[in-house]
C-alpha cells in the first residue's frame, strides 16, 4: 500500500469521526426531534396548514426549504451515555415544501413574530458534509478492513493481500554457511562445487562456450541436508539467495500462482548473479493429469510457468536454480528433462563415518564425557539422517540444562537415543500385573527371535515402559549398515515380528490372544507384499514388478488379471502362515528360557544387549 493513499485513508477516517463527535455534541437541552413521518406537500397546502394552524413551528432553510412540523406527543427516553445524558424524543409529522426564491415569507402570509414559531436557517450543512454523513461509516468499514488485511493476515502468501510478493533474500553477506558446516558428504560437495566455481568465474565458462548447470535438483529422505547444502553453495558463491517454499506459490486468487513464479525469477534476474532455492518443489511440479494434480488449473498453469522460466535462461543469465524434494518420482517429465534439471544430486542417509564427523560437529562447542565413544553412538544410529542425529545432540543438551550439569555423560547419550528412537516414556499410567507379564513376554519373544535367527539384526535394548503408542518396545540395531537385503533376511524379519502373536498363542491359549500384535502384522505384511510384488522373490509370480510406480499399490491401476492378483493374496497369507508357524516352533523349543527371562525383566523393566547376551549364554550352559 502506497504512503500516500495510506494518509488519505487515514485523515477521511479521522474527519469522519470528528464529523460525528461533533454532531453528538452539538446536542442542545434534553430534547432531541424525532421524524415519525415526512411527506412534501404543495406550496399552496403547506401554507393552508399553517393558515389553520397546524404546525407547532416551521423553519425556512437556504431561503427556499420550508419544513412544517407537527406536535404528536413526548416518546421515550433516549440515554446518551457518551455525553452522560438523558434525552426525550419529541415526535413531529414533518411537511415540505418549497418557495420561489423572489418570494417573502411575508409575502406568503407566514408572520415571524406570529403564535407560530417561525426560523430561518442559512449555511446549512454543504454537501461534502452530507457525503461525508452519508458514505462516512462505509469509508470507515474500507478503511478498517484494509488494516485488519494489512497486519492481521499472514504475510507471504496463501490470501490478502493483494500481493505477489514471495521468497526470503538473504545477501551473500548475511549467509554464514559453508562447506565446512556440512559434515561428510564429501561426493555431494564435489558435485554443487562446479556451481560455487561457475557463480564466482562465469567469464572461463562463457570463454568456451560451455552451457552452465542452471538447475540442479537435490532429492532425498527428509532432513537429510538438502537445505543446508543449498545455503552452503550460496555461502561460498557470496550471492544474493532467495529461499521459498513450493507451497508460498499457492494463493487463493486466480492467476496469482504464476504471478509470483514470474516476481520470484525476476527479482532474482535483476540481482545479477542469485542463487534461487525451491523446497518441496513436489508441491508445484507434479505430474501433470488428473491422477497426479487432479485437474488443477493453477497448479498446471504454475508449473508451465516454471517451463517458461527454465527455458528462459541463457547463458547470460547468471542465476542458479536448486530445488529439493523427497520425491522425485512424482515430478512432471518435462521438468527432469536434460536442458532443464541439468544435475540430479541424490542426498543419501550418511554412512558411518559421515554419522561420525556429523556427531563430531554437533558436539564440537560442548563438553563430553571422556567415556563417551562417538564411533559406538554412529553405529547405533544406523539409518538416521543428520537432523535426526542434531536433535538426539539436543536432547542430550536439554536434559543436562535441565539438571544443572554442564558435561554430557554416557547416560544423557542413553536418554537421547531412547527418546528420539523409541519415544519418550510414560510411566504415570499403571498397567496391571497380568497385563505387564503378557508384555514381557511379547518383547522376549522378539529379542529371542532376533537372537536365534541367523539373519536377524540383533538385539540392542528390551523395555516394557510404555513409550507413545506402544505399551514396550524391542530396540533392534543391525551391527553395520547394509544397503542390499536378501529373501531369506526378509523372512526372519517377519518371524521375529510375528512371534509376539504366536507366543500368546503358545503361552494362553488362542482364547486370551490380544490386541499387542497390530503393528507388528502391519510391519509384517508390507515386508512380505513388497518381497512378492516389488523385489521379484517368488518362483511362481517370478522377476516381474507389480505394482503401479506412483501409487505403490499393486492393485490400483494393475494391469494384470484377477487371477494373478488372487494368486499374490494367496502367497501373502500362504508366507505369513510358513513364518507364523515357525515362530511357535521356536517358542515351543524355548519356552522355560523364556519364562525365566521374564521374571527378570519384568523386576528391572529394562534389559540391555549385555545383559541379555549375558542371560542367554547363562541358561544354555
Amino acid at each position: 500500500m502506497k504512503k500516500w493513499f495510506r494518509f488519505i485513508l487515514i485523515f477521511v477516517l479521522v474527519v469522519t469521526g470528528l464529523i460525528q463527535v461533533y454532531k453528538w455534541t452539538s446536542i442542545q437541552g434534553d430534547k432531541i426531534e424525532v421524524v415519525k413521518k415526512e411527506q412534501a406537500v404543495s406550496l399552496s397546502e403547506f401554507l393552508s396548514g399553517y393558515a389553520k394552524n397546524l404546525f407547532d413551528k416551521v423553519i425556512l432553510a437556504d431561503d427556499t426549504d420550508l419544513k412544517g412540523y407537527q406536535y404528536l406527543g413526548t416518546g421515550q427516553t433516549v440515554s446518551l451515555v457518551s455525553l452522560n445524558k438523558n434525552l426525550v424524543e419529541n415526535d413531529y409529522n414533518l411537511f415540505t415544501t418549497q418557495k420561489p426564491v423572489s418570494t417573502s415569507l411575508k409575502d406568503l402570509g407566514i408572520s415571524l413574530t406570529g403564535a407560530i414559531p417561525v426560523s430561518v436557517v442559512y449555511n446549512t450543512e454543504s454537501r461534502f458534509g452530507k457525503l461525508v454523513e452519508n458514505f462516512g461509516p462505509i469509508l470507515l468499514f474500507f478503511v478498517l478492513f484494509l488494516l485488519l488485511m494489512k497486519f492481521a493476515m499472514p504475510k507471504g502468501g496463501g490470501g490478502f493481500p493483494f500481493s505477489v510478493k514471495v521468497g526470503k533474500l538473504n545477501t551473500g553477506k548475511t549467509i554464514k554457511t559453508r562447506f565446512v558446516d556440512v559434515a561428510g558428504m564429501d561426493e555431494v560437495k564435489m558435485e554443487l562445487s562446479e556451481i560455487v566455481d561457475y557463480l564466482k568465474h562465469p567469464e572461463k565458462y562463457h570463454k568456451v562456450w560451455a552451457r552452465h548447470p542452471k538447475w540442479v535438483l537435490l532429492y532425498g529422505q527428509p532432513g537429510s541436508g538438502k537445505t543446508l547444502l543449498a545455503r552452503a553453495v550460496a555461502g561460498e558463491s557470496s550471492v544474493p539467495f532467495f529461499s521459498v517454499s513450493g507451497s508460498e506459490f499457492m494463493e487463493m486468487l486466480v492467476g496469482m500462482w504464476a504471478a509470483k513464479v514470474r516476481e520470484l525469477f525476476g527479482k532474482a534476474k535483476l540481482a545479477g548473479r542469485a542463487i534461487i532455492f525451491i523446497d518441496e518443489i513436489d508441491a508445484i511440479g507434479k505430474k501433470r493429469g488428473v491422477w497426479y494434480t487432479w485437474g488443477h488449473q493453477e497448479q498446471e498453469q504454475t508449473l508451465n510457468q516454471i517451463l517458461t522460466e527454465m527455458d528462459g535462461f541463457d547463458n547470460t543469465t547468471n542465476v542458479i536454480v536448486i530445488a529439493a524434494t523427497n520425491r522425485p518420482d512424482i515430478l512432471d517429465p518435462a521438468l527432469l528433462r536434460a536442458g532443464r534439471f541439468d544435475r540430479k544430486v541424490y542426498v543419501a542417509a550418511p554412512t558411518l563415518e559421515e554419522r561420525v564427523l556429523i556427531f563430531q560437529y554437533y558436539l564440537r562447542a560442548k563438553k563430553i564425557s571422556k567415556k563417551i565413544q562417538i564411533e559406538s553412538l554412529a553405529k547405533r544410529t544406523s539409518g538416521l539422517v543428520g537432523a535426526d542425529i542434531e536433535n538426539i545432540v539436543n536432547e542430550a543438551s536439554l536434559k543436562i540444562a535441565k539438571e544443572d550439569r554442564t558435561v554430557i555423560e554416557v547416560a544423557d547419550f542413553e536418554y537421547a537415543l531412547e527418546k528420539v528412537l523409541m519415544w519418550p516414556e510414560k510411566k504415570l499410567k499403571s498397567i496391571r500385573e497380568d497385563e505387564k507379564k503378557m508384555i514381557a513376554f511379547h518383547e522376549l519373544w522378539h529379542a529371542l527371535t532376533s537372537h536365534i535367527l541367523p539373519h536377524a539384526d540383533p538385539v540392542e535394548k528390551i523395555s516394557i515402559v510404555r513409550r507413545g503408542l506402544a505399551l514396550g518396545m524391542t530396540w533392534i540395531s543391525p551391527d553395520e549398515d547394509t544397503y542390499l537385503s536378501s529373501r531369506e533376511k526378509f523372512l526372519d524379519e517377519v518371524t521375529s515380528l510375528l512371534w509376539g502373536r504366536a507366543a500368546e498363542e503358545v503361552f494362553f491359549g488362542e482364547e486370551s490372544i490380544t490386541t499387542g500384535a497390530a503393528n507388528d502384522f502391519e510391519k509384517a505384511t508390507k515386508i512380505i507384499t513388497d518381497m512378492l510384488i516389488k523385489y521379484g522373490m517368488d518362483k511362481d509370480l517370478g522377476p516381474i514388478n507389480y505394482t503401479d510406480k506412483d501409487t505403490e499399490d499393486y492393485k490400483m491401476f494393475k494391469k494384470y488379471s484377477e487371477k494373478t492378483a488372487e494368486i499374490i493374496d494367496q502367497k501373502i497369507k500362504d508366507y505369513m502362515a510358513m513364518c507364523y508357524d515357525h515362530a511357535k516352533k521356536i517358542i515351543k523349543e524355548n519356552k522355560k528360557l523364556i519364562e525365566k527371562m521374564s521374571i527378570e525383566l519384568i523386576e528391572k523393566e529394562y534389559m540391555t544387549k549385555d545383559e541379555f547376551e549375558a542371560m542367554m549364554k547363562e541358561m544354555k550352559n
